[in-house]
């Protein structure tokens, strides 16, 4: 079970004064793709380890895919697990959602139904966006 720190609760990320493209698309690759933030490096080191390797194991799986070592259907299963890690992580470490348009930067609290609605959200269109990849590149059988 995840420490319960004693500091402050996470800060959702703030708009840069003078925010240039390559600044704005740079803050959202990160806040959706890592689920971590620097409360992760709290957590007790077989915790880090845990998801790291986890972090690891899933890529493997989508380079296997691509080069046809493993199908579809071990991909999504790794990819689910994936996603049950990363709602667990994302509550502790950026337990917030985007509220308005897709480009702003305005952020409330997420409740757990917020944080599955939009991890499975964003990881199903990663998913599709992978496979159609892979089947452009005819990489899957």
């Amino acid at each position: 079970m995840l420490r319960v720190d004693t500091d402050s609760p996470p800060q959702p990320p703030r708009r840069a004064e003078r925010e240039t493209l390559w600044g704005w698309l740079y803050a959202e690759a990160i806040f959706h793709l890592f689920p971590w933030s620097a409360r992760f490096l709290r957590q007790p080191m077989a915790f880090r380890a845990a998801g790291v390797g986890l972090a690891v194991a899933v890529t493997a799986t989508w380079i296997l895919a691509a080069v046809r070592e493993v199908g579809p259907a071990a991909v999504i299963g790794w990819w689910a697990g994936w996603s049950v890690y990363e709602v667990i992580v994302r509550a502790y470490c950026k337990p917030w959602v985007k509220e308005g348009p897709w480009w702003g930067r305005n952020y409330r609290p997420a409740s757990r139904v917020d944080l599955v609605s939009y991890v499975a959200t964003k990881n199903l269109i990663i998913g599709v966006v992978f496979f159609l990849a892979l089947a452009a590149l005819g990489l899957l059988d």
